[in-house]
């Protein structure tokens, strides 16, 4: 099909089209017209004729229900199963009538019965996933309750999908509709029953007319694995993970490059262009990227220029050193294998140039380098970059919180990490966090910082859930010269950076219109630090010795619409070491 080919050992997920038929005894024949000669990449189908149910084979005169064999599709039989199920394409469509929250008895019973008869089954031919119908009613209590021992049950594997209308279709404009019910609410309520299990996902079925794009956007950040579209194909929505390295960034150093060139005309006129020579040190030289950018600006603008290229990782100074020498640099560029805070420079430089910003901007220890580095800037020298600004943003990320969740360990539930952020919903306007300036002349300034922010919520969302905050930054490097990751100003080719994500241990439930009100710090403390170490095998408790460590951390907490712990106190889950 058009939305993807899946060729053999193909594991990872892609876009495929699949087509949701009626229930058919021979799925051999429905096999055939759909995926061999349809060019289906799967089928949907009932494994049992869905006009049957328990109650009507039920004799009179007894209570319980009679365990006859159900009339299930001639699956085991007529088809090779191991072949194709184990392809999986075929998903098990469990009967649409069922209503495990029905007030009659009968309905309720049966239902339970049928559902559970038809895992069991669908588990038996090894198939991969279900398609669960739609909660019916206000209330899903008895219905998650029975997908919940079925999830948590021993041997299940099987990937469950609920089917979650979104929209109206034609029939939904009558009076007596349901329509204006939030379906993203029945969805929030089933899986918090649930437990946000991580084999629970999302099938959403999209109608005729949708509701606004905000409330749309909530599901960006839910567990979607398909869309049901009114002409009935049923379409995986997960993507996979790429990355590109920084050194394909094109962008990244053409702007540096930009910046530089700038800076250095303002730094020598043209009439001294022949004679002065500007010094330039390049922080975190790496594998000699910025050094590049800097020696083609000076090559562009015609100035004359000195580079002293400060690397600390012994490994990548020699592959600094080839670079040099094969571009016969050796007399302009000269390499310090140091810590440039602890660094002595021969003279003082006319322009520092770093690339030492994190994800979040300052989360890689950018500040204190750059202050202890600013030492040996000329007291009218230039700092590229010359500032940078943190930003935060609420996401609904319900993959991101299950994965950390699973772990169960409060260090994996509060660490901020790097990813690439897609199945995720942006639930407001990014804000400004943190803003550090360089050159720093007044030493007594704290890298310390607190901030406190207030996301509205906008009344076109709906409800939605806050599962942690996406981390941008945008960056100055020097006059209009600028690069950025957050999202209103990124643009598309640049690719060396991903945003942090700061999770949250539990989820906040926010409503449209409601303020969500969220409290960030920047801390720097030099403490004593122990470690200790446990030999289970001798029962033998050895401690290292204390060490003074100066340390950087972040932590954050939720206080409206309602109150979180404040994360990673103490930097106990995650710290930068200085």
């Amino acid at each position: 099909m058009p939305l993807g080919f899946r060729g053999e050992g193909i594991t990872y997920t892609a876009r495929f089209c699949g087509v949701e038929t009626p229930f058919y005894f021979n799925i051999k024949e429905t096999i055939k017209t759909y995926i061999v000669h349809g060019d289906f990449d799967f089928v949907v189908s009932p494994l049992m004729f869905s006009g049957h149910s328990p109650s009507k084979d039920r004799d009179p005169e007894v209570h319980n229900l009679d365990r006859r064999l159900y009339p299930y599709a001639e699956t085991d039989i007529n088809v090779a199963w191991a072949q194709w199920a184990k392809a999986g394409i075929v998903v098990a469509k469990i009967c649409p009538w069922l209503d495990l929250d029905s007030e009659d008895e009968n309905v309720r019973t049966d239902s339970e019965a049928i559902l559970k008869q038809q895992i069991e089954w669908a588990s038996y031919l090894s198939l991969k996933a279900c398609l669960l119908p739609t909660p019916k009613g206000n209330s899903c209590a008895n219905y998650a309750r029975c997908v919940n021992q079925i999830l948590k049950g021993p041997k299940n594997n099987m990937q469950l999908l609920l089917r979650i209308p979104i929209g109206m279709s034609d029939n939904d404009y009558s009076p007596r509709s349901n329509a204006s019910v939030d379906s993203w609410q029945t969805w929030n309520s089933f899986r918090v029953l649930c437990d946000h299990h991580n084999l629970l996902t999302i099938a959403l079925d999209i109608k005729r007319v949708l509701p606004p794009e905000n409330s749309l956007k909530r599901w960006y950040g839910e567990p979607v694995d398909a869309a049901i579209l009114d002409t009935d194909p049923f379409r995986n929505f997960s993507s996979a993970l790429s990355y590109e390295g920084q050194a394909t960034d094109s962008l990244k150093y053409t702007e540096y490059e930009r910046a530089i060139c700038k800076a250095l005309l303002d730094r020598v006129p043209n009439e001294k262009a022949s004679f002065i020579v500007t010094v330039l040190v390049v922080v975190g030289a790496g594998r000699g990227s910025l050094v590049f950018a800097s020696l083609k600006a000076a090559e562009i603008t015609g100035r004359k220029l000195k580079v002293y290229a400060v690397e600390k990782n012994p490994q990548t100074v020699i592959a600094l050193d080839e670079v040099i020498k094969a571009n016969n640099w050796v007399d302009i560029v000269f390499i310090v294998t140091s810590d440039v805070r602890y660094w002595n420079a021969p003279e003082r430089a006319d322009i520092l140039v770093s690339d030492l910003l994190g994800s979040f901007g300052d989360n890689e220890l950018s500040p204190e380098s750059l202050d202890g580095a600013q030492r040996f800037l000329e007291k009218d020298g230039i700092s590229i970059p010359s500032s940078y600004t943190s930003f935060l943003q609420p996401l609904t990320a319900s993959k991101s919180y299950q994965i950390a969740k699973a772990r169960k360990y409060i260090l994996h539930s509060e660490s901020a990490c790097v990813v690439k952020l897609y199945n995720v919903a942006r639930l407001a306007p990014s804000q400004q966090v943190f803003t550090f300036t360089h050159p720093k002349w007044f030493d007594k300034e704290s890298n310390e910082r607190y901030k406190k922010l207030q996301f509205e919520i906008p009344k076109d969302t709906g409800s939605a859930m806050v599962h942690g905050f996406a981390g941008y930054f945008n960056m100055t490097l020097y006059k209009d010269v600028c690069l950025a990751t957050e999202p209103s100003t990124k643009k598309p080719d640049l690719f060396s950076w991903f945003p942090m994500f700061f999770p949250l241990r539990m989820p906040i439930r926010v409503d449209r219109g409601s303020i969500l009100e969220v409290h960030f710090w920047r801390c720097v403390d030099s403490r004593k630090v122990g470690f200790l170490f446990l030999f289970l095998h001798f029962m033998l408790l050895i401690w290292i010795a204390l060490c003074n460590l100066k340390q950087v951390w972040y932590e954050w907490c939720v206080t409206s619409p309602s109150s979180s712990p404040i994360h990673n106190c103490n930097g106990r889950s995650c710290w930068m070491d200085l």
